[in-house]
């Protein structure tokens, strides 16, 4: 008789529990950017998800002084790593690798001389860029355990194409550590789920149209809607962060093999892998590398799928993507 009432309490104790949840809706500041974040939990961890993303800033934010990525690009001595720098760094050279030098860390100084980074552009880059192409190639510099080690000082790093999306899988991995299973976490449009939404179906995640615009409204049109109950997405593209000088359109995402910004026919890419670092790297090194040869790296990757938006103008393009993206669109 004992053991029917202890069981009875146990299945009244787990239904209470489970009524006990409800959808958790955070809204917030990361990274420059906005964070949007739902989940199904008993209790509301805004906090705790502010300190992960806080965490993440004083490690591989290049707009935070002390960083470490900045005491690093400062050269100072003795920098010791951690594990949130290390875990974006070893995945950086990965996909760098992968992709034969298009996602590149080193990146940094070209990105400020063209005026998109942490540091004032060049009055005129194109008379720097020889000399500045010196302190770029992923290869001169290398980990040893907790220290970085470069090949000449002033070479500088930038994590800003791979760390809002590693960003996005701490938080989505501490979710999962409190036992939560429906989630879906947004960080400036890079994005994780896992589960079903609100409404038990799989969460409903937008593809933008590429419109030549500055300004993303509330207004915006969509291109595609993905349906997904597992993996990440990030989507990178030139058709909004670029500017226009002496009648030139310089786009914000530069070639680390040219010193150039891309002129590339590829007006945007989004891709879905199982974590949003990896998501996140790929979707700037495809930019780099164009639709063609993105493809084939996609299609000899079994952990990665992609969605091109391919064309001169922004009016006038064409859509490919992979077999298991056409699998999320319906």
């Amino acid at each position: 008789m004992k053991n029917i009432v202890v069981l009875v309490l146990m299945i009244i104790l787990s239904g209470c529990s489970q009524s006990d949840e409800t959808w958790q809706r955070n809204k917030g500041m990361a990274h420059g950017t906005f964070y949007n974040i739902t989940y199904l939990f008993k209790d509301d961890l805004q906090n705790e998800i502010q300190q992960i993303i806080n965490q993440t800033d004083k490690s591989l934010s290049t707009f935070s002084p002390n960083s470490i990525i900045s005491r690093l690009n400062n050269d100072e001595d003795s920098v010791i790593l951690d594990s949130l720098f290390i875990q974006v760094f070893d995945k950086g050279k990965e996909v760098w690798e992968a992709t034969s030098g298009a996602f590149d860390m080193t990146v940094a100084p070209l990105v400020n001389a063209w005026g998109f980074g942490y540091d004032k552009g060049f009055e005129d880059p194109q008379e720097s860029i020889d000399s500045i192409m010196n302190f770029v190639g992923f290869e001169k510099v290398s980990r040893s355990g907790s220290s970085i080690v470069k090949k000449h000082s002033g070479i500088k790093l930038d994590a800003s194409a791979i760390a809002k999306g590693f960003s996005v899988d701490r938080v989505g991995q501490f979710l999962e550590s409190q036992g939560i299973t429906r989630y879906m976490v947004e960080i400036g449009g890079e994005v994780r789920v896992k589960g079903s939404n609100p409404d038990s179906l799989r969460w409903k995640i937008g593809i933008d149209k590429p419109t030549d615009s500055h300004v993303v409204n509330n207004d915006r049109e969509l291109q595609a809607i993905l349906h997904l109950n597992y993996g990440s997405i990030a989507t990178s593209g030139n058709y909004r962060q670029f500017y226009i000088k002496d009648g030139k359109r310089y786009a914000h995402t530069i070639n680390p093999k040219t010193g150039y910004p891309v002129q590339q026919d590829l007006l945007s890419v989004t891709v879905w892998a199982p974590d949003c670092m990896t998501a996140d790297a790929y979707a700037t090194a495809f930019m780099v590398l164009g639709y063609e040869a993105s493809l084939r790296i996609v299609e000899s990757t079994d952990s990665l799928e992609a969605y091109f938006i391919v064309g001169e103008k922004s009016q006038e393009y064409e859509v490919f993507y992979t077999n298991g993206i056409e699998a999320m669109l319906q």
